[in-house]
């Protein structure tokens, strides 16, 4: 295998464990969540996160093997998060002051998230074959969704968690 393919491989092989460790955030956060709507979301996020991590073994398999990426291989279908409240329920509002496990799950899933996105958009930048700077910005476009979804979900409760929590500026 030469330089170039090698390095390719590499990256994608990091990915894939960027991709493993997201998931088992994901499934964990929704072992822990006392919200229904979050705990399916968590759920479809880890799902996803999967489905990553195959596009990607795929991907580096055919990478070392041909040289080429793999044209037939796809992602799924990814899940719509949006709305004030992509995560979890209105009803965790009620239960905000006691939602701690939630908003940590919330600010790790962000930096999780902020991490793959900077990633996949140096991995695209890096290589040198236009297929696999193709496959980085998909799935920088897909972490994007990610983490736009976690952010606004984090915005519309941060007030009212920092208030309930008694957490005040001096």
């Amino acid at each position: 295998m030469d330089e170039r393919v090698k390095r390719m491989v590499d990256g994608l092989e990091k990915a894939m464990v960027a991709e493993i460790e997201g998931h088992h955030f994901y499934q964990m956060a929704a072992n822990s969540t006392k919200d229904d709507k979050g705990r399916q979301t968590f759920l479809d996020l880890a799902a996803e996160e999967m489905d990553h991590y195959s596009f990607l073994k795929t991907q580096a398999e055919a990478l070392a093997k041909t040289g080429k990426v793999d044209s037939t291989a796809k992602l799924g279908e990814q899940k719509a998060l949006s709305g004030s409240h992509p995560i979890f329920s209105e009803q965790i509002k009620q239960r905000v002051g006691q939602a701690h496990y939630e908003m940590t799950a919330l600010t790790i899933g962000i930096q999780l998230e902020q991490s793959a996105v900077e990633f996949y958009r140096a991995e695209g930048e890096a290589a040198s074959d236009p297929d696999v700077k193709a496959l980085h910005k998909d799935l920088m476009f897909w972490e994007q969704g990610h983490l736009a979804a976690l952010q606004a979900q984090a915005d519309a409760l941060k007030e009212d968690y920092w208030n309930e929590a008694r957490f005040a500026p001096f």
